[in-house]
């Protein structure tokens, strides 16, 4: 089966520095699957993320999203939904006008956007602020509607760059609920967090990465029984990826 995202000796260095920010990552995400993406500050996550998006070009390496080259960005861009790390709205328009915005975006038909913003506000509690303007609502209900705005155009492929970060247990809960949900129907999601538990929680697969290179990958439960000793994830993190702080 060929995966929803293959990843290929990925490589980025920015201007100005000796050391790699990605350095020959490689990882393939299978449908169906949440890939969690783990890292400490700095490690290369989102640098790899906005290269899968094409916001930034990669230097060598390869990728290939639902059977696209990241040269056809344009296919990609229709089968994948991002959800940054900072929100992307518009606060000065209500979120109902922030969605229908992102569904003439793809071209999709009024009758189809208006029943899609619909479902998709009652499933995430938000249909009763739909006429409010986003720069009043808090910090659960952007992320709320940012992944809504993610989820518009039905893509197959989710990529989610700290979705939870600064949320709510509600919110959180609801959040993660909906991808447990996406992902059985078939859809495979990339997903960064500094939540290990709920990394832990939430995904089939990880890759921890570490000054731009992968350490380590597998299925969470297997790489936390071959550490032997523990059962939390933060503990494997913590052995490939050390005490250090990093900035």
């Amino acid at each position: 089966m060929t995966p929803a995202i293959h990843v290929n000796q990925l490589c980025k260095q920015f201007k100005g520095q000796t050391l790699n920010a990605v350095d020959h990552i490689s990882f393939d995400i299978q449908q169906g699957e949440i890939f969690g993406l783990l890292g400490p500050n700095g490690a290369g996550k989102t640098t790899t993320i906005n290269m899968l998006c094409g916001l930034i070009h990669m230097d060598s390496g390869d990728i290939n999203i639902n059977g696209y080259h990241i040269s056809q960005l344009d296919q990609i861009k229709l089968q994948t939904g991002f959800v940054p790390q900072q929100n992307a709205l518009f606060p000065k328009l209500t979120a109902f006008e922030n969605l229908y915005y992102f569904a003439a975006l793809y071209n999709i038909k009024k009758n189809q956007a208006i029943e899609r913003i619909n479902d998709l506000l009652n499933y995430f509690e938000l249909h009763q602020h739909a006429t409010k303007l986003t720069n009043t609502f808090s910090g659960g209900m952007k992320r709320r509607l940012n992944l809504i705005a993610a989820l518009i155009h039905n893509p197959k492929i989710l990529i989610l760059d700290e979705p939870t970060s600064g949320v709510d247990v509600q919110s959180r809960s609801m959040i993660i609920n909906y991808l447990k949900s996406y992902a059985s129907q078939g859809n495979a999601v990339l997903y960064t967090s500094h939540l290990l538990d709920e990394a832990q929680q939430l995904c089939s697969y990880i890759g921890i990465i570490d000054h731009g290179r992968m350490v380590i990958q597998g299925q969470p439960e297997q790489l936390i029984a071959d550490l032997g000793n523990s059962s939390r994830l933060d503990d494997l993190f913590i052995h490939y990826t050390g005490y250090q702080v990093r900035d």
